[in-house]
């Protein structure tokens, strides 16, 4: 520890000296106040041993280290505004805001595997066999292994799945296979302390791991002094697994879930990213306290918005504390197919981008090889950005115009741009053309505008039709962007773009090309230099103006966007400088100069595969969407992709989805399955879809089994839970309303329970095309 911060703590420990109240209040016993004096005198707690080894050995005649709550130092209290007081305000959250650079971690072992900044980061896996199934999961784990998986984790629910585990461990290294193996604990800490023996990991859940009681009973605490009363059940819970790992020299895993956080800790923090942090500190605490410091941290939750807050929070806690423990990232229950990629890119790709993360497991409700390609990728994305590591990757940084980042990442507060309004003029309503939730625009080709192709366009870019007339839908492309247009004479395709401008499409063209082919009521794009060059004057026929920003203006230019009045900027980074950090740099331009011109992000994409697409999306788009920044998305394909116009258009929206700015079509929370689901629950998944997946504002949860029943569906308005082999139960909200439902039957009782809350709709059926509909 800084010689400062020892300064600050043995202050603090001399003011609580003279408030003998507060002494007690706090219920500080000597013990850890001499421990204190060691810490704040002796030992470095950045890299060096527990403040609780050097007390071995003192006259005090007590124990090596503490064994109950009031022997422990914990941290202080974040609540009370103590942790302000002596550990200082909290500061960064990354290494460096202007470049990407590892945050700084110890190493962790795990077996022959390290965790931490000075080694690759660690790809990750969870076995869906049944743990007991000795051969099946010996199998599964070698497929994962053969795959280029670092890591598998199994479920463990008692003394069973335990002794099963070190049959798995044995028969693996028999098999030449030494790949660690992790331990997932849930309600269970003697079974914790029998696994040890076996595999290399431990994960615990702080929301269960000491109390077998989920609940969501609220309780009521008058003060500090009444919540930390409850520590004591937690230090005995713990401590001996802690000193059992520590003898094996086990690693662990602290992983806090924002749905499955205890009732007292839900009582007292509520369900927030604080509430997660908090968690997971009293549970290091207890690690730090018998000097284990073979750890690492998770704070996974369904919403990556949350999760997101949730990792930040918890890293600027560690710079503060000089803590460095590493960081395992993942969203939980993703879901499965490009959505579930999506959503795991969205937020593990926005922190491995802040230098965040040492391990990386993708959540899908798939087999867990499946899990492998989009784990790989996302790690690859990471380490390729890496400034220490990649020369290219420093000098993009390093491009970025200078500009200070005032992002507050303990809270989200999202940007909104001020849509346009129509004026009396206009022939079409341009407060049409975005959508105030987020928006997608469509890139359209002028070979898809014949009177062959309009009608199938109109499909693609989610229209309706009646009598063969386009009519928006809930989920239809707001505008759509032409780089050219067809010809003046082609009146089929014109018709086509006109009925399209009239229902409220805006049609964006550049500048240049509406000069040699004009179109009535189109938006014509300018890049900002020319429009501050022409003063934003448009091109004849032109009803609005889009400014394009690459992001290697300057701050005076940039600042222009405002007396341009622009009806929405696009920000298409130019590949010379680093895409995150210089849209992060516009969009604090915009803030200072209170520019609240729409801001339509323009991904430009050569992949050609379809998952690889979601994780780039979710990586580089997301990781600005998660911070509020951005008003929708504009997806071009450029050299030999071929992508469809109604993919391309669905991916769009299933990134604003998965950033929660705007839903058009049923959530899904689904888990991964492990060895407790009681349940097939990719087959069964895909019926709920199948059946619910037309409520957009919706959002259900599919769980294989309890542990990730009312705990971790949060967010979820309906759930649907495995309670027994064959059986189902359903809930809303967190509330069971109807149990014991025999699988058959569960996905019609799961229908009538929606219908009964009145958010159901029933499907619409698909329209038949009248031949004479795109009559002239």
């Amino acid at each position: 520890m800084h010689c400062t911060s020892r300064t600050v703590l043995l202050r603090k420990i001399i003011k609580l000296s003279k408030q003998p109240n507060l002494l007690t209040m706090a219920k500080i016993s000597p013990y850890a106040v001499a421990t204190a004096i060691a810490l704040a005198t002796n030992v470095d707690a950045f890299v060096g041993p527990s403040p609780y080894a050097s007390v071995k050995g003192t006259s005090l005649g007590m124990s090596a280290y503490p064994s109950s709550a009031e022997d422990i130092l914990w941290t202080p209290s974040w609540k009370t505004g103590e942790r302000d007081e002596v550990n200082g305000p909290l500061g960064k959250y990354c290494e460096d805001l202007y470049s990407v650079t590892r945050r700084k971690t110890r190493t962790v072992t795990c077996g022959p595997l390290k965790f931490g900044s000075d080694h690759p980061i660690v790809r990750q896996t969870m076995a869906t066999t049944d743990t007991a199934n000795v051969d099946a999961s010996i199998e599964q784990i070698m497929r994962c292994a053969d795959k280029g998986f670092d890591l598998v984790r199994i479920t463990v629910q008692g003394k069973r799945e335990a002794n099963a585990a070190a049959k798995i461990r044995e028969g693996l290294f028999k098999k030449g296979y030494d790949i660690p193996l992790c331990a997932d604990m849930h309600f269970q800490p003697v079974v914790a302390q029998l696994v040890a023996d076996a595999v290399e990991k431990i994960r615990i859940n702080p929301g269960n791991f000491a109390d077998g009681r989920k609940d969501f009973e609220e309780k009521v605490y008058e003060s500090e002094a009444d919540y930390v009363k409850e520590r004591e059940y937690l230090v005995d819970a713990m401590i001996p697994l802690v000193q059992k790992c520590k003898d094996l020299n086990r690693c662990m895993r602290i992983g806090t879930n924002h749905g499955s956080l205890s009732s007292r800790v839900l009582s007292y923090y509520g369900d927030t990213p604080r509430g997660m942090v908090e968690s997971a500190i009293e549970f290091a605490d207890i690690c730090r306290s018998q000097d284990f410091h073979n750890f690492v941290f998770s704070m996974k939750a369904s919403n990556p918005l949350v999760m997101v807050q949730s990792y930040r929070l918890l890293a600027s806690e560690m710079y503060r504390l000089d803590w460095d423990y590493p960081l395992h990232l993942g969203v939980t229950e993703a879901g499965e197919g490009e959505d579930g990629r999506m959503k795991s890119a969205v937020g593990i790709g926005t922190l491995l981008a802040d230098g965040l993360g040492d391990t990386v497991r993708v959540s899908l409700t798939e087999d867990p090889e499946f899990e492998y390609e989009p784990c790989n990728r996302l790690s690859e994305m990471a380490e390729g950005r890496l400034a220490a590591t990649n020369p290219d990757a420093a000098a993009r940084q390093a491009a970025v115009k200078k500009y200070v980042d005032t992002r507050d990442i303990t809270t989200y507060s999202r940007r909104h741009g001020v849509l346009p309004e129509k004026e009396d003029k206009d022939k079409v309503d341009v407060g049409l053309f975005l959508n105030p939730n987020g928006s997608v625009l469509s890139t359209v080709m002028p070979k898809m505008l014949s009177q062959d192709s309009a009608p199938y366009l109109y499909k693609e870019l989610g229209f309706k039709t009646a009598v063969g007339m386009p009519f928006k839908d809930i989920a239809t492309s707001d505008s759509i962007f032409m780089r050219t247009l067809p010809a003046a004479d082609d009146t089929n395709a014109r018709t086509a773009l006109r009925r399209m401008m009239e229902v409220g499409t805006g049609v964006i063209v550049p500048a240049e090309e509406l000069e040699k082919n004009p179109l009535d009521n189109a938006v014509a794009l300018m890049s900002l230099t020319e429009a501050a060059e022409a003063s934003g004057k448009l091109p004849d026929g032109a009803i609005r103006l889009a400014i394009e920003i690459d992001g290697t203006e300057d701050e005076e230019l940039i600042a222009k966007v405002k007396e341009l009045n622009p009806v929405m900027v696009l920000i298409g980074i130019d590949p010379s400088v680093s895409q995150l950090h210089a849209a992060r740099r516009i969009f604090e331009i915009f803030n200072a100069n209170e520019i609240q011109v729409p801001a339509i992000h323009h991904y430009k994409t050569e992949a050609a595969d379809s998952n690889n697409l979601a994780l780039e999306l979710g990586t580089k788009i997301g990781s600005l969407l998660t911070d509020g920044n951005g008003d929708g998305i504009l997806i071009e394909q450029v050299g030999d992709t071929n992508f469809s116009v109604d993919f391309l258009r669905n991916t769009a929206f299933s990134l604003l989805q998965g950033c929660r700015m705007r839903n058009t079509k049923t959530e899904f929370v689904s888990c991964p399955s492990c060895g407790r689901t009681l349940f097939d629950l990719q087959e069964t998944t895909a019926k709920i879809q199948e059946a619910t997946g037309h409520l957009p504002g919706v959002t259900v949860a599919v769980m294989g089994c309890i542990v990730n029943g009312p705990g971790e569906m949060a967010d979820a308005d309906f759930g649907y839970v495995g309670t027994l082999p064959g059986k189902v139960d359903l809930y809303y909200g967190k509330e069971v309303v109807r149990k014991n439902i025999p699988n058959d039957d569960a996905v019609d009782a799961l229908v009538d329970l929606i219908k009964s809350y009145d958010m159901w709709k029933d499907k619409e059926e698909e329209e038949v095309e009248e031949e004479a509909a795109v009559a002239a």
